[in-house]
């Protein structure tokens, strides 16, 4: 049992920081990358092996901020303000989503902290006194408005929260749970076979499924739960950080892109 204290050494703060600094240096690859080439799912893919996997470090946030999430539902004091927190950011946040993604997907696509809400409105749904059905069939279609809106990590971002929620207690199955979601969602990008060079798709479908391995070592290993020395600072830099990262990227494109 000590062994494993002492091997919780990261707190919160730090790895919310560690998460939102990767996003942003693999943001800025994958993004600039995508809006020279409107129109190329497979943009990425097609970088060189390098930069394609610089690209991909930024999916260690995902996962990090999904047990953040499931986190924040059992110590946060007030779970509807919580919530509603999270929808007006997501809002707030839209306009710079668009900036980047709207000259290449249109005006569909939605950010990932409306999946973020989804997933705490899911974790809500789950908890509350209504019967079984009920509660699935609202979480079914929460997990639809994702896809509706085409929000970033739709579908798998909820059940991912969800999931992480309903096993805290239970490491075995929290894992397993967690195991089949990564495979359910990386492995059909291997289908793409062909249509980009085969060692830059198996290395990158590599790297993305280590980075939620590690971000999962990271949270249920060296994560100890605890908050920062300056908790309020680290929780509105990253509300503030997430849409501003945007806009740096953006005006970083405008720049080198000619």
């Amino acid at each position: 049992m000590e062994d494993k204290g002492r091997m919780k050494i990261i707190d919160r703060d730090t790895m919310k920081y560690i998460a939102i600094i990767t996003m942003f240096i693999g943001h800025a690859v994958a993004w600039i990358d995508l809006m020279q080439h409107p129109g190329d799912d497979y943009a990425t893919f097609k970088l060189p092996i390098g930069l394609m996997i610089v690209s991909f470090l930024s999916l260690i946030c995902p996962p990090v901020m999904f047990f953040f999430i499931a986190d924040g539902y059992k110590y946060t004091r007030d779970r509807k303000k919580y919530a509603l927190r999270l929808f007006i950011f997501a809002c707030i946040t839209q306009p710079f989503d668009w900036l980047i993604f709207q000259p290449l997907n249109g005006w569909r696509t939605a950010n990932v902290i409306f999946t973020l809400f989804f997933g705490l409105l899911s974790i809500i749904i789950w908890e509350s006194s209504l019967k079984l059905w009920q509660r699935i069939a609202l979480i079914v279609a929460c997990d639809a408005v994702t896809v509706l809106i085409s929000s970033a990590w739709m579908l798998f971002g909820p059940l991912f929260i969800l999931f992480l929620h309903i096993y805290r207690d239970k490491p075995k199955q929290r894992l397993i749970a967690y195991s089949i979601l990564t495979g359910l969602h990386f492995i059909p990008d291997l289908f793409s076979l062909g249509q980009v060079p085969t060692a830059n798709l198996l290395i990158g479908v590599a790297v993305m499924i280590s980075m939620f391995v590690l971000a999962y070592f990271a949270m249920t290993v060296l994560y100890n739960g605890k908050k920062g020395k300056h908790p309020v600072f680290a929780k509105w830099s990253f509300y503030v950080f997430y849409p501003l990262h945007y806009l740096i990227i953006w005006a970083i494109a405008k720049c080198v892109i000619k």
